[in-house]
């Protein structure tokens, strides 16, 4: 008698219903445990997929039936299901493979053959106590499948067999055609989320993916319901997938068609600037002038990104990230939506809604809810830097919204407390250009790149770093 494999490669499904065949054939399979489908690292691909399985086949994928090799008892009554072969099924369940029994995917017959709308199948599984609830690994049930497929009778006996109604899971950002499945897009299921208290407390969780630590950020549950939150969400996501730069956090991919939906991005175990200057204080000349670089470096990229400019709207310490090597790296851009007004110019989509009033590095004009520029980030930079030089942006702690109104209604600036040897006298100017109350007197970031070489560059030449290394700087 051929070989099983052969036998099933031609479709000719029926031999396996044949008493004499299963006898001499049994000991060819090793049966599968119904707990544990890892055993054999088997999935089911032929006929149709989970309702809730993201990526999708056309049913037409399966005219051309392969068979893997060394078919389990499992894999041979998931095919009988598929096929139809209900005595074929029934031989199997006599011989005793569990009814139950699920393959990688965690699918059963009753799956299956829902999907199939095996009518007798069904009444053949339910009878021999298929679990009627059993859910894939996309949480989808039998009867979940036999609705999306439109197998009617197959969806009233699970119906009448206790089967609830299924609920639409679908996702906000949920695609019809498998071919609209973002090239992003990842599996949940890699992703091993556990709560930290990480990069920002409360938004973002480390996670690890593929046995790489990520950051990843989950949509609040309440949030498929607001279509602000959601277009927030599509909006955040589409800045972070175009960009790619070394001072730029990194996108690493997002999950937009299971629940809950993420953003995922790289790690960084340093934290970010906040945490770190709280720890160190101001930071020595060298220092602060290679962070500045960095920042400036990824602002700079952002800001001539075609066609249009990402304007960051909320640079500040904690949106700024320190990776392993000592490098910085901007994130947190987009969080923040805007109505365009023109290519360089826009506004907040909500007006002040969406400023945080805790962000004293807001610059005025968003503050005022007016129209602006790009130059609103190099404000931002202009405070961020002279905190890594001087420390604490005010000696005396103030409220945040004390401290804001200060900076954007009264025009007041933190004073220059250092002696002016302990820095180069020309960071103190580009500080108040960057800080400067009109828009215009601000310099662009690829001018803030140019004069903070030039800086670096002078100090190496006079010797400078040697000088301030006597200095008391952490």
């Amino acid at each position: 008698m051929e070989n099983i494999t052969a036998q099933l490669k031609r479709g000719i499904s029926r031999q396996f219903s044949t008493g004499s065949l299963r006898r001499n054939l049994s000991r060819q399979f090793t049966r599968q445990s119904s707990l544990d489908p890892r055993r054999h690292n088997l999935r089911f691909s032929f006929g149709r997929q989970s309702s809730l399985d993201p990526i999708r086949r056309s049913p037409s994928d399966d005219a051309d039936l392969t068979v893997p090799e060394n078919l389990d008892s499992t894999m041979q009554l998931l095919f009988m299901a598929c096929r139809g072969d209900t005595l074929g099924v029934q031989d199997l369940l006599d011989d005793g493979t569990d009814v139950n029994s699920i393959d990688l995917d965690g699918r059963t017959a009753l799956h299956i053959a829902a999907c199939e709308g095996h009518v007798d199948v069904v009444k053949l599984l339910l009878s021999r106590k298929a679990n009627i609830d059993a859910r894939d690994r996309w949480g989808s049930t039998a009867a979940a499948d036999a609705k999306y497929y439109g197998h009617t009778e197959v969806y009233n006996i699970l119906k009448a067999r206790g089967a609830k109604a299924p609920k639409t899971r679908k996702t906000p950002m949920a695609v019809a055609n498998p071919r609209e499945v973002p090239e992003y897009e990842l599996n949940p299921l890699e992703l091993h989320i556990r709560k930290s208290d990480g990069i920002a407390k409360g938004t973002y969780q480390v996670a690890k993916w593929n046995g790489t630590k990520v950051a990843v950020k989950i949509l609040d549950k309440d949030s498929y319901s607001d279509s602000e939150s959601i277009n927030a969400f599509k909006h955040e996501l589409t800045l972070l997938e175009k960009v790619r730069h070394p001072n730029v956090v990194q996108f690493v991919g997002a999950v937009t068609q299971n629940m809950p939906m993420m953003i995922v991005s790289e790690y960084h175990p340093k934290g970010d600037l906040r945490s770190y200057l709280q720890k160190k204080g101001r930071l020595s000349p060298s220092k602060a002038l290679r962070f500045a670089l960095d920042i400036a470096r990824g602002m700079n990229y952002l800001h001539e990104c075609k066609p249009d400019p990402i304007i960051h709207c909320d640079l500040k310490p904690k949106n700024i990230l320190l990776d392993s090597g000592g490098q910085l790296k901007v994130a947190g851009f987009g969080v923040i939506r805007l109505s365009k007004i023109s290519p360089d110019k826009a506004k907040l989509a909500q007006g002040g809604g969406n400023i945080d009033p805790s962000n004293i590095y807001v610059a005025p004009e968003i503050y005022r809810g007016e129209i602006f520029d790009r130059s609103v980030d190099a404000y931002s930079f202009g405070l961020i830097l002279y905190e890594m030089i001087e420390g604490a942006l005010l000696s005396q702690p103030k409220p945040p919204e004390e401290t804001l109104r200060m900076l954007c209604i009264d025009g007041q600036r933190p004073p220059f407390k250092s002696k002016s040897k302990s820095y180069p006298p020309d960071v103190k100017e580009l500080i108040e250009e960057c800080w400067d109350p009109e828009p215009v007197v601000r310099p662009t970031f690829s001018e803030v790149i140019v004069r903070l070489d030039k800086i670096v560059s002078n100090c190496s030449k006079q010797g400078w770093w040697k000088d301030t290394f006597k200095l008391p700087w952490k």
